[in-house]
């Protein structure tokens, strides 16, 4: 009786065990498409990510780059000081979003050109995102808001 007790309980903990591994498993699974790596200009100038990858780039978009093309394409090149990487996106622009300004884009990289699927700019005239501060400040070109 003592020896079928044994059993059953050493029969839970491995279901239990099984059970965890199985939806950690599931957990990473999805995961895998839904986290975006951040790189500034500069990263992705030293070493360019495979073209079928989805990442988040960020800087300030380069003074007399910005042109707006026929219909809803826009293309404009986005810089941290020390590197610059042309962008191409094609929809509407955030009412924020102008040359000199802080701006973090979703896509990929085709050909040596960001093809952003998302724009996001500041949303005020003095928020900047971290990650493009802390790449702005690594390449010495950051310049902190007026109050």
């Amino acid at each position: 009786m003592k020896n079928l007790k044994k059993k059953r309980r050493i029969q839970i903990v491995a279901l239990t065990a099984v059970a965890l591994m199985a939806s950690t498993a599931l957990i990473g699974y999805a995961m895998r498409d839904g986290i975006n790596f951040f790189r500034s200009p500069s990263q992705v100038a030293e070493a360019p990510p495979a073209p079928n990858e989805v990442f988040r780039i960020g800087g300030l978009v380069e003074e007399g780059s910005l042109k707006r093309g026929q219909g809803e394409t826009v293309s404009f090149s986005v810089t941290d000081g020390g590197a610059s990487v042309p962008v191409t996106y094609r929809g509407v622009l955030p009412d924020l979003f102008e040359e000199n300004q802080g701006m973090v884009g979703t896509g990929r990289l085709v050909d040596g050109t960001f093809e952003a699927s998302e724009i996001l700019a500041k949303h005020d005239e003095t928020y900047m995102p971290k990650e493009v501060v802390d790449a702005l400040k690594a390449q010495g070109v950051y310049q902190e808001p007026e109050s």
